[in-house]
């Protein structure tokens, strides 16, 4: 028996770098921007790098675990068309309940669930790959995540307006008094000393305390915890918001693609070449991300032209109904399909679990 486990998702040293690197970096940005930037607004090469190459990349990287995967189309065809149907559909009616403000709420609103439920699963994927199948544990991983993610969502809606936004003004709901998130803090508070028991007592009596899990839910608490209540700056919450979430899904598109590829006795598709290299991988989804960027600042925000230099288009407010619901399609399929495509237990996703390197079914 032994005092500490590894339960690394992917290696200690690509866990270092896709959980506690966009700590770091968050911080330098952050850091850096007090020191020698100038007003609220994230400066264009900051736009481009975070939000384009990072968020939006990261959005279509989740083509090669789906679309651009004979099997994935062959096994979930009828999902993945219906998908980005629906979602226009959905997307269009929301619009035109209100003329937009109630599809933004909801975009929103599921972006959170989305940002959430990943944490979730990268401690679930720590204990599975440290072979752990205790329920106790299994639910005091959940506790401690959802107290590091939703405590200070709760204090952020308590503590309306802040110098930073979801996606637009007014997304989140108002309306909270502020006892409701110092109440939320001190109950993350109590849970999170619960769970830090729990490994002190693993730990003790030689049972195995996971450091895995300990780097995903710092770096979780850090990032959440540091971008929205501590801090009160656009560019701090959207360098630590965007980084922890997509460094870390960037990696596991090209963990994937790696292992998926190498083990295949199929011919390769050309997208096997671009997923394999994280360079690769990186630019093409950073390009298509440019392009659809490029898109959404023509036809509807307007404001980064320098880095987008097409002609503005003039939409009129009815055509908005079609234009924005359509150009969200990307993220909106992302959020749905990333709540199928990623599990590991049972036989849902033939191929995944060996790929990721998981020992157990039980977590």
């Amino acid at each position: 028996m032994t005092r500490f486990r590894d339960g690394w998702v992917f290696s200690r040293r690509a866990d270092l770098v896709v959980f506690g690197g966009p700590v770091a970096a968050a911080a330098a940005i952050t850091w850096g921007h007090e020191r020698w930037g100038s007003g609220d607004a994230l400066p264009p090469w900051l736009f481009l790098l975070l939000v384009v190459a990072c968020d939006v990349g990261h959005v279509w990287a989740t083509l090669f675990r789906t679309y651009l995967d004979p099997a994935e189309r062959g096994r979930r065809g009828g999902m993945l068309t219906a998908v980005p149907v629906l979602c226009f559909v959905a997307g269009a009616l929301l619009w035109q309940a209100d003329g937009g403000r109630l599809f933004w709420r909801v975009l929103a609103y599921l972006a959170a669930f989305h940002f959430v439920r990943q944490q979730v699963g990268w401690m679930a994927y720590a204990a599975r790959r440290a072979g752990e199948e205790s329920a106790l544990d299994r639910r005091l991983d959940r506790a401690a995540i959802y107290a590091a993610t939703v405590a200070p969502l709760v204090w952020w809606h308590a503590n309306l307006p802040r110098r930073f936004r979801w996606f637009v003004d007014g997304d989140f709901a108002a309306g909270l008094p502020p006892w409701c998130g110092d109440a939320a803090m001190w109950a993350h508070g109590a849970v999170l000393a619960a769970w830090a028991i729990r490994q002190a007592h693993l730990a003790a009596a030689r049972r195995g305390a996971n450091r895995a899990k300990w780097l995903v839910l710092g770096s979780t608490w850090l990032t959440w915890v540091g971008g929205i209540v501590l801090l009160d700056s656009d560019v701090a919450f959207t360098a630590s918001n965007v980084l922890a979430h997509g460094v870390p899904y960037m990696w596991l598109v090209h963990r994937w693609g790696a292992e998926r590829w190498a083990r295949s006795e199929d011919d390769l598709p050309r997208s096997s070449a671009i997923v394999r290299s994280l360079p690769a991988l990186v630019g093409f989804v950073a390009l298509v991300a440019w392009i659809e960027e490029a898109a959404w600042d023509a036809a509807v925000w307007h404001d980064h032209r320098s880095l987008f230099p097409i002609a503005a288009l003039d939409t009129p407010g009815w055509a908005m109904g079609i234009v924005v619901p359509l150009l969200a399609v990307p993220q909106a399929v992302h959020y749905v399909l990333d709540a199928w495509i990623w599990r590991t237990r049972g036989t849902e996703n033939p191929g995944l679990r060996d790929a990721l390197g998981m020992r157990s079914d039980a977590a």
